[in-house]
């Protein structure tokens, strides 16, 4: 069989498995399987093995268990909820100004976590009343919720960036630090939008009662936000600043800022033996799932790139002619539409072994490319009809909160995602500046 033949038939499979609603770590282990057997043998079996065992001797891959627990812990802690109290009556008076809090406590709490599921939910259990009760507009609501708990997966400690690392070679540390300013540049942009569709519309976002905030006087307002924002500011100086400042690697980081969130549980007096057991449960649940992905993901490439799929598709691609500009967005356009589809480590497993060697050729430089694609999958958690984001709202069962509501709600983000996307792309130094600057290569 030609190679061109072996990387259309294994997309066109996978994708037929992946509608029928199979999980995608036995999709893309399934695939791997079938077409391993029936072109290379019983022989596959040693490669694959083979791959598996290099991708698993991999000591940055114990960044992303840490980065999970670090987060689990923070949840468990409750500092979002301090935060947001402190920061929802210090802004108050604003139009749109509990909204605008939500994003800068999204902000924080993204540089603490890493998960996305721990962002939306408790944001949108926490925030999501809050909002509604002050007037808010149900779309604006769960919008802003939605794309401020997202930034979790592109602000460090990102467990997406540590497998990007991963799956590139490159240094898990810069790679890291690429995706600081895009994280904070998305923040930035939706407390602009809320600010101005606020002003306009103040019907959209109304100011908190001015009979509520009076009950609190200004200085206890500004002594709460300091009180509650210098510990987890405290944990995010700790893990970046020393992956910066070259003091640690990522992992050692990651492990440096587990330990600090546990100390937060006892400083803020939430620890439970119950609530303790179930934050390492979930721990244990999400790493199994993501090295449960690895390892078929790490089957189906293996096959694909050693039939000559990869530089099958590679070749197709630069033979279109359009160009190195052309080229890129294409690549980009495609991972918006498999957003729609797919969750983002599938489609970093899928779509790395063939876009790599294309920006290479095209001579993109890797580290920004790479931070490139990851800015593009916050799309993938907003973009109906599978965007995770828009299903962990509609789970929660907020009060008059419908479907509806959530799909028309995120359309601005996207937007202003995508807008995010072209400045990072014709401004690239707001990726690369901070990993250039870095004392720790």
């Amino acid at each position: 069989m030609s190679p061109e033949f072996i990387a259309i038939s294994m997309f066109v499979v996978l994708i037929v498995f992946l509608f029928m609603g199979h999980p995608l770590a036995f999709v893309l282990g399934g695939v791997g399987v079938i077409f391993g057997l029936i072109t290379q043998g019983w022989n596959f079996f040693g490669m694959v093995m083979t791959r598996i065992y290099g991708t698993m001797d991999n000591f940055v891959l114990v960044a992303i268990t840490l980065f999970i627990l670090m987060g689990n812990f923070l949840t468990m802690s409750g500092v979002a909820d301090g935060l947001f109290k402190a920061l929802r009556v210090l802004f108050g008076p604003i139009r749109g100004g509990v909204g605008m809090a939500v994003i800068v406590v999204c902000i924080i709490f993204a540089a603490c976590t890493g998960i996305i599921g721990a962002s939306v939910v408790t944001m949108g259990l926490l925030a999501a009343p809050f909002l509604l009760r002050y007037g808010y507009s149900k779309e604006l609501t769960v919008g802003l919720v939605a794309a401020g708990g997202s930034l979790g997966i592109l602000i460090p400690p990102s467990i997406m960036l540590v497998m990007m690392a991963d799956q590139t070679g490159q240094s898990a540390g810069k790679l890291l630090m690429a995706g600081v300013f895009p994280g904070i540049l998305l923040g930035v942009l939706y407390i602009i939008y809320i600010a101005i569709t606020c002003w306009i519309n103040p019907k959209m976002g109304p100011a908190i009662p001015r009979e509520e905030l009076e009950k609190i006087p200004v200085s206890r307002r500004l002594i709460d936000a300091i009180k509650y924002a210098l510990p987890p500011l405290a944990l995010i100086f700790t893990v970046l600043g020393t992956i910066f400042f070259g003091v640690a690697t990522p992992t050692e980081a990651a492990g440096v800022g587990s330990a600090a969130a546990f100390l937060m549980i006892l400083i803020y007096g939430r620890f439970q033996w119950k609530n303790f057991k179930d934050t390492i449960f979930s721990t244990a649940r999400t790493v199994t799932m993501v090295m449960i992905i690895l390892i078929g993901a790490t089957t189906f490439t293996g096959v694909f790139l050693t039939q000559g799929g990869g530089k099958a598709i590679v070749d197709a691609i630069l033979g279109l002619g359009l160009g190195r500009w052309g080229t890129y967005w294409m690549m980009q356009i495609i991972y918006i539409i498999l957003g729609c589809f797919i969750d983002w480590i599938g489609i970093v497993m899928i779509t790395f072994p063939i876009f790599l060697p294309i920006a290479k050729a095209l001579g993109f430089d890797t580290l920004w490319f790479t931070a490139m694609l990851a800015i593009n999958l916050q799309l993938s958690f907003l973009t109906p009809p599978f965007g995770y984001a828009l299903f962990y709202l509609s789970g929660m069962g907020l009060e008059g909160i419908q479907l509806r509501h959530i799909y028309r709600g995120v359309v601005p983000f996207l937007i202003l995602q995508f807008i995010g996307v072209v400045i990072c792309t014709y401004v690239p130094s707001l990726v690369l500046w901070l990993p250039n600057a870095m004392i720790g290569k």
